[in-house]
Order: C-alpha cells, then structure tokens, then sequence
C-alpha cells in the first residue's frame, strides 16, 4: 500500500471527531489508560471525566438527563478510540507501507588489488537474487577516480538488472584527474533522490575535493538538499539519506546537513567509508555504515542487503554467492521528534578571534559554489574561479565584482597573470587567456581532457600540465603551442617551478620532473622510496633557493634535490611533513608545516635538514595542501578548517590566528604584512585585516 502522510490521517480523523459530536480542546490529547480510562475507571477526555460530564448534563433542560448521559457517553468512547489511533499513527504510518529490499553496495575501489573481480561478483550474485527492487553504492566506487577506472566501474554496474543509484567517495574526488567532473558525465549527476514505496532515498557526496582534508558539504550540494526537501509532496514522508562518510567531525561542516535532515523526516542514514559495518546513532538520528565490496583476506567480497517491513529497517551482510546472514542492524521506522531533544550536541568554536581583536574580516564575497584554487592579482583586480566554471574579478577594495567569465565546466587551477593577461585551465578541457582589465577571451588551447593543473608564466610563456599525460609550453601572447612532452604516467595538479632553466613539477605517477624550459626535453626526473601512486610529490608547489628544489610530499618526508641533476642531496622523515612548503622572500629559509601542530623554518643553504626555528602554533591534525605565503616579514597558512595563522618569518611567533570557517583554506594571497586574501571550500572570498 501507498504511503499517507501523518498529517492527512490527523486531519481526517479529527474531521471525524468533529462529526461524531465529541469536542477535541487543539491544546489537549487524549489521554488514555488501557481503554481511555482514568485511574478510577471513568471514561475521560479532553479533560472532562465522565463524573464531570454528567454534571454538565443539568445544564441542558431540551432532554433527559439519562438520554444526554448515554450520548455523551457514546461520544467519549468513539473518541477515545479516534484519539488511541492518533497516538499510534506514527506506527501505522510504517506498518501500512508496502515491504522492500534493496542491495547496498560500498567502497568498492575499482582499480585497486581484487577490486574489479569482486565487484563483478557481486553484480552477478545481485542479478541471482530475486525481490530486490534496487541497488545503492554509497561512495568510493573507484580507487583514484581516474576516467578509466570510472568507466569500468560503469561497466560493471550497468550488468546490473534493477536500477543502481551511486555517489562519489573521497578517493573519486581527492585525486580526481577532472575535478570530479567525469564522474558526472558518466553518471548524468554525481547524487540522486528516488521514491520507493513511499519512501524517499537522498544521496550527496562530501568531497573532499582535490584537496587532503575532512569531508565538506559543498555549497551547491547544500543549496541542492534544501530545495529538494522542500519539493517533497508530505514534509512527513519517510527519508533514507544516503552518503560517504560517517556524519560526525569527520566531515567539517556536518552539522548543516544534519540539522537540515533533523527538520524533516529522517528515518536512517547509511554511509560508508570505513569498510566495516557498524550501527550508528548521529545526533539522534538512526544510521548505519556498510561494508566494503572488497574481499581484503577473505575468499570473497560481499554487500549488504536491507529490507524494510513491518515497521523495521532490517540490515543483513551477505559474501558475494553465499547464504545471507541473519541481520546484524535493525533500525525501528518512526516518527522522530528530533526538535525536541535536548541533548547539547558540539559545534564548531570560533572562539579563538576574540583573542585577537585587532584582526578582522573587511569584506566576504560568497560565489555559493566550492572554491578550490587561489586568486591571482591584476593591479587592484583578484581573479578566482569555482565550480560552476564562472571566473570573477573581484576589486581588493570593495569586494565588489566587476566582470565575470563562464567556462564550460569546473575551474580548479589558479589563475597566473603576467602583463595584461590572466591564465587558467578549466575541467572543460581547454586553457584559457583573459584580458585581466575586463575578462574577454584573448585565446584559448583546446586539449582532449579536463585540467586541474594551475599555469605558471616565465619569460612570455605559459607553462601548464594537463590530465592527459602531457605537459606544455604556449606562448603567452597567441596561444600557440611552443613543445609538448609527453612522458607522464598520471595527472598534473601542481603549480610548477621555473627555475634555472628547467621547469619542475610533479605528477600522480610517482615522479618529479625536472624539463629544459625552452625545449621540453626531459633533464631528470626523481622518484621517492616510498611506493605508491598516493605518495606521489603532486599536490605540492616546489621551491628552490641555493641550487636546491625543496618537496614536502605525502610520504610525511621532506627533500632536497640538486636543481641541476636531480640528485638527492638530503631526506629526512623526523618531521612528519605534508606537502605544504614555502620560501622566504630574502630565499634564505624555507617552511613547512607538519601534520600535527607544529611549523618549522629550514636554512635553504645548508646541506643538511639545519633547523632555523620551531614553533607549536596547537592548530592539531591538519593535512592541507596549502602553502606557506611570506610577504614583508610575516608568514601565513590557512589550514584544512578555516583557521588563518600569521607568525614572524625570523623568529616563528605566533602573531595571530583568525578563523573564518570550518573548510579548507586554500594557499592565501598576502598583500602586506597585515592584510590577506583568502578563498575556502565554502565558496567565499575574503580579505583579512591585522590592525598594528
């Protein structure tokens, strides 16, 4: 049967109080012993006992006491009835509903080990079962998000023989050659609602994208889900909401989807993520995280399979081509009153700017779309681009927008500006050119795949790595190709260095590149000890200073290279280290940040690791890919959740900290000493003022 909203059933069967006779005070339930009885035995309701209602009985002279006492007697008990099917509505509601089951996929991480086989398996063993109405994969569908993985992926799920409903994971997006973008082209949208039986199936990803950090609720996601519920036909009906990761500080705003989920409502949650399966309660609401598909040490993979009847959520693990097991979660479907709980649940404590109050924010401009990039700055212009694919040009002294360009598709790659022009690359595939005074297009260089990498300009050329293999030079001016190489096994996504004649960066395949910057020809190239496409020097902008190239990578190890030959000079992991750096102005220091609290600065010309100073800034477990910006004696790093942190570049004190979020800042912009520009998850820009 179809489901019907709590709402409608109240009204009907108040309507049909109303016409029974029997008065219902709005303010006043029934209250019921067993039958609608007091202590004493009498009938009761809306507060009249049947002792009360006889007395009012004097108060009519058209008829008898004995007549009136019998039909007011009458109208208790119909409504002391109407009134027990209200309070058990909530669990009618449930048990009128029709029973389904459904196969619930996770982190099924094609591309990686046994990952193919076992998600072969396991869609031939879906298509053996019979009663099954659909298929969910909650996120991690592939291992590194690549396009080719992604179409596998594809592949195997369209041998599917009922509908499969999919969302993107953290290893989808995080080292995602396109931005994450592919995923959507393949999969028309990268998150869905359904109906099922009367019940309605949500699922949205929280990234992160392109960057290390927490899961993020993106803006245009947010936006998404709250027009969504809005559109619902009951805001009553039941909810299954679908996602990646557990919803708890896992995530860094994962309040504003759960209290968005709590206004409506919400039967149970079911995530992934951590490859085993767990019950869970967030915050009051009912959930559950799901196995991994992979078999790891056992025979075989293996799935969930989830049946709602009779009221329940029954959760039951089953290995790929054997007997299901008995359920080892039960979620009880009900109407839940999370407005009114009590419980105090955490949030985020910005607390820390009241100890700095001489620092403030002087203007925020919000694009509503996830921002993943840093601006660059064209006189008083900063130019910055989203994930919609619109670039703006924001004035440094209002933050008032005073032209905008539209891509294709996302733009994740700083911007880099030299004389006139501002270049960046798009997911849609193509390089762009900009007049920087008023955002026409000066050229534009067409490549086979979307690009996340960000362009460096050196000497009127453009250089720019691409997700394709590829690295190139063009020519600032036209656009036109000046060499290409093409000996890359993974993605770009850095900034690249251009120094002593070679340009540096490097890719997802394990590799740092050093190419002859007017040829393209390969000078070196340099590979760590560390196996591992996931360790790869990628995220990181090099620096150089004193014939060195400096990395922080993911293997937490910080490296010195000869910039001449490649050759390892010094390699230290005592520092836990990860990807971000930065150089000093004068290029005697360079900096880093470790992964957990603390911030160093190195001597650039000494031949070993030679510690300059050390600070404990307490900003705890942070894995940002940001660099660390110098400008006029001060240092400055954002840090995976929004806290901005200024310390002396001689000394390594804290000057100040200012948090403006709760995402990922992305590499700030110094303008001065006392003055930064920053761009967040949140899509916001915002320029930060230290007064003296």
């Amino acid at each position: 049967m179809a489901y019907h909203s709590t709402s409608d059933n109240r009204s009907a069967i108040q309507s049909r109080l109303h016409k029974s006779g029997a008065v219902l005070p709005s303010s006043a339930a029934p209250t019921l012993c067993g039958t609608g009885c007091t202590s004493n035995g009498q009938f009761q309701f809306g507060g009249l006992s049947e002792l009360e209602m006889m007395r009012a009985s004097g108060e009519t002279g058209r008829m008898s006491q004995r007549r009136l006492i019998t039909r007011t007697l009458r109208a208790a008990r119909r409504a002391a009835f109407l009134g027990l099917l209200l309070w058990l509505l909530p669990l009618l509601v449930f048990a009128d509903s029709a029973s389904f089951r459904f196969a619930w996929l996770s982190d099924t991480h094609v591309g990686s080990g046994s990952a193919e086989q076992d998600l072969r398996a396991a869609v031939r063993d879906i298509n053996s079962l019979t009663g099954l109405s659909f298929v969910v994969l909650s996120g991690d569908v592939t291992e590194y998000g690549s396009r080719e993985q992604l179409r596998l992926a594809k592949d195997l799920l369209d041998g599917l023989k009922i509908p499969s409903h999919v969302i993107p994971g953290n290893h989808d997006t995080k080292w995602s050659e396109s931005g994450a973008t592919d995923f959507a082209r393949l999969w028309k949208e990268d998150r869905f609602v359904f109906e099922q039986d009367g019940f309605r199936f949500i699922g949205i990803h929280q990234g992160p994208l392109m960057k290390m950090g927490d899961g993020y609720w993106a803006p245009q996601d947010v936006r998404w889900l709250e027009e969504t519920l809005k559109k619902l036909p009951d805001p009553n009906q039941p909810i299954i909401f679908v996602t990646h990761y557990p919803i708890d500080d896992g995530i860094a705003n994962w309040y504003v989807v759960l209290d968005l989920l709590k206004k409506y409502n919400t039967q149970a949650i079911l995530c992934g993520h951590g490859h085993a399966n767990h019950a869970y309660v967030f915050e009051g609401v009912p959930g559950a995280m799901g196995r991994s598909n992979l078999r790891v040490r056992a025979p075989v993979g293996g799935y969930n399979l989830v049946e709602v009847k009779d009221g329940t959520m029954t959760i039951s693990e089953r290995g790929t081509g054997q007997e299901t097991k008995p359920p080892w979660h039960t979620i009880v479907l009900k109407k839940h009153d999370y407005a009114g709980d009590t419980n105090h649940y955490p949030r985020p404590d910005f607390s820390v700017n009241t100890r700095y109050p001489n620092v403030r924010t002087l203007w925020t401009f919000d694009t509503g779309y996830t921002i993943a990039s840093t601006p660059g700055i064209w006189k008083d212009l900063a130019i910055i681009g989203d994930a919609s694919g619109k670039v703006y040009a924001i004035s440094l002294k209002s933050g008032k927008v005073q032209w905008t360009f539209s891509a294709k598709n996302a733009v994740y790659s700083t911007p880099d500006v030299s004389g006139d022009l501002a270049v960046f690359a798009s997911a849609d595939g193509n390089i762009y050119a900009l007049k920087a005074a008023n955002g026409k297009e000066a050229w534009h260089y067409t490549t086979d795949r979307p690009i996340v990498a960000s362009p460096r300009i050196a000497d009127g050329v453009v250089f720019v790595g691409s997700s394709e293999g590829s690295f190139r030079a063009l020519e600032l001016a036209t656009g036109k190709l000046v060499w290409e190489f093409d000996g890359l096994a993974g993605f770009v996504e850095t900034k690249p260095l251009v120094y002593d004649g070679k340009v540096i960066f490097g890719a997802w395949d394990q590799n740092l590149y050093a190419l002859d910057a007017k040829t393209g020809k390969l000078a070196w190239k340099w590979k760590g000890d560390k196996p591992g496409t996931m360790y790869s020097p990628a995220a990181c902008w090099p620096i150089a200073a004193s014939g060195k190239i400096f990395i922080a990578a993911p293997d937490r190890m910080l490296t010195a290279l000869d910039a001449r030959t490649g050759e390892q000079l010094w390699r230290t992991g005592a520092y836990v280290v990860r990807e971000s750096i930065g150089l000093s102005q004068d290029q005697t220091r360079f900096y880093v940040r470790t992964m957990n609290d603390f911030c160093y600065a190195f001597s650039t010309s000494a031949t070993h690791p030679d510690k300059v100073w050390e600070l404990n800034a307490g900003f705890g477990y942070d894995i940002n890919s940001a660099m660390l910006i110098e400008k006029d004696g001060v240092v400055f790093y954002g840090t995976k959740n929004d806290l901005l942190i200024a310390l002396d570049a001689k000394t390594g004190t804290l000057k100040w900290e200012h948090k403006l979020g709760v995402g990922v800042m992305n590499t700030v912009v110094p303008l001065s000493s006392t003055q930064v520009l920053t761009t967040d998850f949140d899509g916001k820009v915002a320029l930060v003022e230290a007064k003296p």
